[in-house]
């Protein structure tokens, strides 16, 4: 989550900062790595933008191998995660990933695959649980020592379905809810995550790893989290898409917590058609997440990858999302141009009647559910475990500030300690207010007043400068009003600012991730508006 802009464009209600607008000061990093001006090694380039039903049907054919697919995917990551632009987006390798895949070929071989996505390998982000020998940490060094007891749900399912696990991606430590300062892609255990597109501009977050990661085919997808914009926004700044599914879709046990009511795991992938086949996997019930109970979810979301789905589809145009940066209006218009060109009903406006309402309100509740949740998940980690509380953590980082707050400080974390158990009338205000105005008053309105199928918004501008001195600075979002109703959103490329990505928004109602599949898919096909990163070392003026 983009603390910045979860600040300007949600708590405090009001516009967020155009492009331009901020002093751009050169970033500051922690450690310089080197800057590379030509094109990218060649270690790797065979699995390079390739889409899973690619991999898939070399998988079949007997052309390659879950093992020579992995080693293929750790060179990349060696030759430009670690080396060449030295993205620092994967935090960790999995020690067991050619064993695990060596096991996967001998499987296939037997008659045995498990599903479509059986030796294909991924990366998951530092804040999902994996009872083996990789760390768990959200980034934070007070997690190191730490080990999680059983694999959270989303790995189970990953693991049943035959997935290889590369490893874990680095974030904005604690999901980018510990400091108001912060600058996204940035923890003390994996330092700072660079753009792929251009390596002087921020990755966004907290999801930073699994967006450059994705983009720079360092995976054949990646898994994010979000609570407000976490999946969004790096997708949107990586040229990916990203699905962040209605609350409970995708199980969140075993998942370092920010807020129950707003949490969700999703796909972040270079095609719709990659997001849709990876969360066919990763949607389920969870008994250990009674949010999944009540779950409406399809058969079977790659059967919505239809290019001729928009026909007769109505969108709506949440026109006062626009406005932040003339550049991003242009793309929007262009993708609003296509949408009907393809025969979707244009409904402009849509306006959402209670923009910039709810963010107090929200944020109110992210600070009690964060004591709350994050008190619970260290006890699942066992009385071995050395961190218990969020007043340990707490202590954990005033004790190691030169490691842990070198650039900014744990203010969200001292005033979320403060808070009071969920039984307190203020945090049951607040949920109560945050949700009626998401919800009744605001999406539920729009779509029954409009009778649309889906609500349109920018996902963002292009990335800003990193700058680990004063923190993010937003660039524009719209992911507020789906992260405060638990509705479900989707971002596609919609074009290139200065060689950065854009993204467009589809918003739709709970339990819409096919519609929104359809629709998504349908534009994507007809735009192809995707290009692959250049490891530039700045933006292109």
């Amino acid at each position: 989550m983009d603390r910045r802009q979860f600040l300007q464009h949600t708590v405090a209600g009001t516009a967020v900062l155009a492009t331009g607008s901020h002093p751009r000061a050169q970033p500051v990093l922690a450690q310089e790595p080197p800057r590379v001006t030509s094109a990218p090694l060649a270690v790797g380039e065979e699995v390079a933008e390739r889409d899973v039903a690619d991999l898939r049907r070399g998988l079949e054919s007997g052309q390659l191998t879950a093992r020579a697919l992995t080693q293929a995917y750790l060179r990349r990551i060696d030759a430009l995660d670690r080396q060449g632009p030295t993205l620092n987006s994967v935090i960790e390798l999995n020690p067991d990933a050619l064993e695990i895949a060596e096991r996967l070929d001998i499987e296939r071989k037997a008659g045995k695959v498990r599903g479509p996505l059986h030796g294909i390998p991924v990366l998951i982000k530092d804040n999902i649980d994996t009872a083996d020998r990789m760390k768990t940490t959200a980034g934070s060094l007070a997690l190191v020592d730490a080990r999680p007891l059983a694999d959270a749900g989303l790995v189970t399912r990953l693991r049943e379905a035959g997935v290889v696990i590369l490893g874990k991606t680095n974030l904005s430590e604690w999901a980018n809810f510990r400091s108001e300062h912060s600058t996204s892609g940035w923890s003390g255990r994996g330092g700072l995550t660079r753009n792929a597109y251009a390596l002087d501009r921020n990755a966004c977050g907290s999801s930073s790893g699994s967006g450059t990661a994705a983009a720079a085919s360092l995976c054949a997808v990646a898994v994010g989290t979000e609570t407000d914009g976490s999946i969004i926004c790096p997708s949107s700044r990586s040229g990916l898409v990203g699905i962040k599914p209605t609350v409970g879709l995708v199980s969140r046990s075993g998942i370092i917590p920010i807020s129950a009511t707003q949490d969700t795991a999703g796909p972040m992938a270079r095609t719709v058609a990659d997001a849709a086949a990876l969360l066919q996997v990763l949607a389920g019930t969870d008994a250990r997440d009674a949010a999944t109970t009540a779950q409406r979810r399809a058969r079977d979301y790659t059967e919505y990858l239809q290019a001729d789905a928009l026909q007769g589809k109505r969108i709506g145009v949440m026109r006062n999302f626009f406005g932040f940066d003339a550049r991003v209006d242009a793309l929007m218009e262009d993708a609003i141009k296509a949408l009907e060109a393809a025969g979707a009903v244009i409904v402009d406006k849509a306006n959402l009647p209670t923009r910039g309402q709810f963010g107090d309100a929200e944020y109110e509740v992210l600070l009690y559910e964060f004591k709350a949740g994050v008190n619970a998940y260290l006890a699942t980690l066992g009385p071995s475990a050395p961190m218990k509380t969020l007043q340990d953590l707490i202590a954990f980082n005033e004790a190691h500030a030169k490691e842990e707050m070198p650039y900014f400080g744990q203010d969200i974390f001292l005033a979320a300690q403060k808070k009071g158990p969920l039984t307190d009338k203020a945090y049951l205000a607040a949920k109560a207010r945050a949700a009626r105005l998401s919800r009744a008053e605001g999406l539920d309105r729009v779509f029954a007043l409009k009778k649309v199928d889906a609500l349109l918004s920018p996902s963002g501008g292009p990335a800003w400068l990193t700058d680990l001195v004063n923190g993010d600075y937003g660039t524009g979002g719209s992911s507020g009003p789906a992260a405060v109703s638990g509705y479900p959103s989707i971002t596609v490329p919609a074009g290139l600012v200065r060689g950065l990505p854009v993204g467009v928004s589809f918003t739709g109602p709970a339990w819409s991730e096919g519609a929104l599949i359809a629709i998504a898919y349908a534009y994507e096909q007809r735009t192809k508006l995707r290009r692959p990163p250049q490891y530039l070392p700045n933006a292109l003026v």
